[in-house]
């Protein structure tokens, strides 16, 4: 794979400007930076630019909460982000916020080219309404009890015990998050983006190589739904730009927020001279790109580009979609101490290993990646330590004590170091698709083959018997050349690490044309002494940035209830009667996404109970399986009809729930003591 010229602009989703970054937030970004860096390795123009997302009501209610102004909230966050940046070597060319001139003047540009064009629709809606402190309420800032099930507590827009969906004017003993009451229902005109415009060319532009599979698939999920026009505007109080020609409406959040990949980059143009409309208008023939979790996939892949298209811009090249992160195989929880501010991460670690694990594991699908603690540390100290800066602390101490800190003028093995030379375009490949994993493997693999030559050639052996031979030159040469390569590999993933290396080996390692600079070894070249590039991880220092975390969330307020930390009374549990039950009859319920009904037998006694377990089982599945059943807990009214108990099951969910053997010789109505 050879080197060349390309014109690309890259952008990595907006961090909200409510809070810290934290390591899930990084594992987009470290991707993102991963690939532009390996872009610019070789040769290709690349500018990658960001920005904080400013706006909306969760701003203003915290800087409300803070007693300052939102422009000072959003000034002290974006000053935190880039710093949090900046440490793990995520390097943009331009960072930026979307509270700025250029923003406003893209958003107003676009709105009018949309409403011109006949795309923005008029429409009278009934929301919900804070009475007291007098402001419509976003869904999420209404919580009650869910209208499928009765759970409590739940948003007004989904619930998080059975998944149902729905209005939050559906949901039962509704309060408003804000000030604690009852909202009220409230008519207000709103603006409407007629997504409806652009089906056919959206279903066109998805279904092309813009995508990945598993997006392109989960769009026709949405197509087959039906295509709804988009609410883009906001009542007064918000914190966002006012709509032109309009009283009291702002512009929707979700709106402005993508414009600001193009107000970073205009403010980036007017500093360096560059022509903006070659990225990003209509005709452009350069490439973009944008890296976006998968929470945010339907704004990105429908909303964006027909928004763009509607108001005279180019279309993105293509969508990058990730996952999410877990931690030791779950969710980031604040009481386990696993969620893990960027700041508490580098006070106790370098970024280069959470970079580098990250890079282990990431691939082209839409995956999410788990940050296993054990694991991390074990992989860091083998690969990057024992592997990888162990090749040069092997053959440096030589070059320098007996050679000067001169290489020799030929190469013991010319033909080894070809080999890594070589592997370079099928790594080059891994990277350019995204498959970091499998570049990782493979960097590894020749880390192995340089580590096995070192040992075959025993230059410690050669020194003693003699300290200044052509050989253990040669030998040791040969070993820090494969290790240049190998550095130059990694160059992306650990930018601060290659540039310790630079600075050794006194040759480009992470710029442009360093990986072209490979086809030739280094021969009678000095090199520096080496020095500890690299420490190994403490199992202590993961210790340590768990129990901060969980200090800092302590010290905050914002320790969730943890089920798993939450002791009860052996009393307690005494009280819970266990009984094995057979189920007679399973069916499904209309309008639950995963309940299925059961009719089970308790030796005699017949129960009915609304189960969770549809991702796993089919009806006709169960019948005749036996389970075990909370046989005390009382009757629950819910939508669809009263459940007379529960079911237990163990696994990890989706298709992971197991219920009894039906081998276990169990036999329905034995209690479980």
């Amino acid at each position: 794979m050879t080197d060349t010229k390309r014109d690309i602009l890259v952008t990595s989703a907006l961090p909200y400007a409510n809070g810290p970054i934290h390591l899930g937030h990084l594992l987009g970004y470290i991707q993102t930076d991963i690939w532009v860096r390996y872009q610019r390795m070789r040769g290709g123009q690349c500018y990658y630019v960001c920005a904080d997302d400013t706006h909306g009501t969760p701003i203003m209610l915290k800087a409300q909460d803070e007693g300052i102004s939102p422009e000072q909230l959003i000034d002290r966050i974006g000053k935190e982000h880039i710093a949090d940046f900046s440490d793990f070597a995520v390097e943009f060319d331009n960072y930026y916020t979307t509270h700025s001139d250029e923003n406003r003047y893209f958003s107003e540009l676009i709105y009018k080219n949309l409403d011109a064009g006949g795309h923005i629709a008029r429409r009278t809606i009934r929301q919900a309404y804070d009475p007291v402190k007098k402001m419509f309420l976003p869904d999420r800032f209404i919580r009650g009890e869910c209208p499928r099930c009765g759970t409590p507590d739940q948003y007004g827009d989904s619930c998080e015990a059975c998944g149902a969906t729905y209005a939050p004017t559906e949901l039962k003993n509704p309060r408003s998050v804000v000030s604690g009451a009852t909202p009220v229902e409230k008519e207000s005109e709103h603006l409407f983006f007629r997504l409806t415009d652009f089906e056919d060319m959206l279903r066109q532009w998805t279904q092309g190589e813009h995508l990945q599979v598993e997006v392109r698939n989960k769009l026709k999920e949405w197509f087959d739904a039906g295509l709804r026009d988009w609410d883009i505007s906001r009542d007064t109080p918000y914190f966002g730009f006012s709509i032109p020609g309009e009283v009291d409406k702002y512009f929707y959040v979700w709106l402005d927020a993508p414009i600001g990949y193009m107000a970073s980059f205009k403010n980036f143009c007017d500093r360096q001279g560059l022509d903006f409309d070659a990225y990003w208008g209509r005709d452009a023939h350069t490439e973009l790109y944008h890296f976006v979790g998968k929470d945010i996939l339907q704004f990105h892949t429908l909303f964006w580009p027909a928004v763009l298209d509607g108001s005279g811009f180019r279309k993105p090249t293509t969508v990058f979609c990730h996952g999410f992160l877990t931690v030791n195989g779950q969710k980031m929880s604040k009481s386990r101490g696993t969620f893990v501010t960027a700041r508490t991460y580098l006070d106790y670690l370098a970024p280069e290993y959470l970079r580098y694990y990250f890079a282990t594991k990431l691939n082209s699908r839409v995956e999410d990646l788990d940050l296993n603690l054990e694991d991390f540390v074990q992989r860091v100290n083998s690969d990057l330590v024992g592997k990888f800066v162990n090749i040069a602390s092997r053959c440096a101490g030589f070059i320098s004590k007996h050679f000067d800190g001169q290489l020799a003028a030929s190469l013991s093995e010319p033909e080894l170091y070809q080999h890594f030379v070589q592997a370079g375009d099928s790594i080059a490949q891994h990277f350019e698709m995204r498959e970091y994993s499998r570049a990782m493997r493979e960097i590894m693999e020749l880390a192995d083959q340089a580590n096995q030559f070192i040992n075959e050639k025993q230059p410690w052996v050669i020194a003693k018997q003699n300290s200044q031979s052509a050989e253990l030159q040669q030998v040791c040469s040969t070993g820090i050349n494969l290790f240049r390569v190998l550095a130059t590999y990694l160059a992306p993933v650990v930018p601060q690490l290659a540039l310790r290396i630079e600075q050794m080996l006194g040759v480009p390692i992470g710029q442009p044309g360093a990986w072209a600079s490979l086809r030739e070894p280094l021969l009678e070249h000095g090199i520096g002494r080496f020095s500890h590039l690299l420490q190994r991880v403490e199992a202590a220092k993961i210790d340590a940035i768990i129990k901060a975390s969980k200090d800092t969330a302590e010290g905050t307020g914002q320790l969730e209830q943890d089920p798993l930390s939450k002791e009860i009374e052996y009393s307690d549990f005494a009280k819970v009667d266990l009984r094995v039950a057979r189920i007679e009859h399973a069916d499904y319920v209309k309008g639950a996404d995963k309940l299925l009904q059961l009719t089970l037998d308790l030796g005699g006694e017949n129960r009915t109970v609304f189960a969770g377990i549809k991702s796993a089982y089919a009806p006709d599945e169960l019948c005749g399986r036996l389970t075990v059943v909370v046989a005390n807990l009382a009757p629950r009214k819910m939508r669809f009809g009263v459940s007379e108990g529960m079911i237990l099951a163990a696994g990890a969910g989706d298709k992971d729930i197991w219920l009894l053997s039906p081998d276990s010789g169990a036999q329905p109505g034995m209690r479980i003591k």
